[in-house]
């Protein structure tokens, strides 16, 4: 039988970086904090990136076929935050932070330690997650600095 309690505890132990996820879909775009991702393979460079369904990025990735991943810097709380808001909800949340558009259409954030751009060669639906797997097709660095790590910010997403 398992123990839900213990359960959450040790998935809670699980190190997560935060990072904005950039979508579009046609000439609309979005984002958001993501948080479920690693890096999954050298050659080709592959990525995965869990996507809750329920999500309007969820149906923008699905839709487009890409993303991009923006990489906070530990003083980005704030970032983090305002990405955590549903775009239902708050509407444009790019309206005050600095971007551009990538080779994919989608957007990063100007102020992040750096970026890769996804191209989707997979996705798995189970759960309420997806895992996108995505090829990355584009990077850039834009300054050296410490990740924003999840643990830091005393917020909790898992479990």
């Amino acid at each position: 039988m398992l123990d839900e309690q213990a359960k959450k505890t040790m998935l809670l132990k699980i190190p997560h970086g935060l990072y904005i996820c950039g979508v579009k879909d046609g000439e609309e775009i979005n984002g958001f904090t993501a948080s479920w991702l690693m890096q999954a393979s050298f050659k080709p460079p592959l990525i995965v990136n869990c996507v809750n369904q329920n999500s309007i990025s969820h149906h923008m990735i699905k839709n487009s076929g890409v993303f991009t991943i923006s990489f906070l810097e530990e003083g980005q709380k704030d970032i983090a935050q305002k990405f955590f808001k549903q775009m239902r909800r708050v509407g444009n949340k790019f309206e005050d932070v600095e971007f551009y558009l990538g080779e994919t259409g989608c957007p990063i954030i100007s102020e992040s330690l750096g970026y890769v751009e996804c191209q989707v060669v997979d996705a798995v639906m189970k759960g309420d997650h997806t895992v996108f797997v995505g090829e990355v097709i584009a990077a850039g660095v834009h300054r050296e600095g410490k990740q924003l790590r999840l643990e830091t910010t005393g917020w909790q997403y898992g479990g």
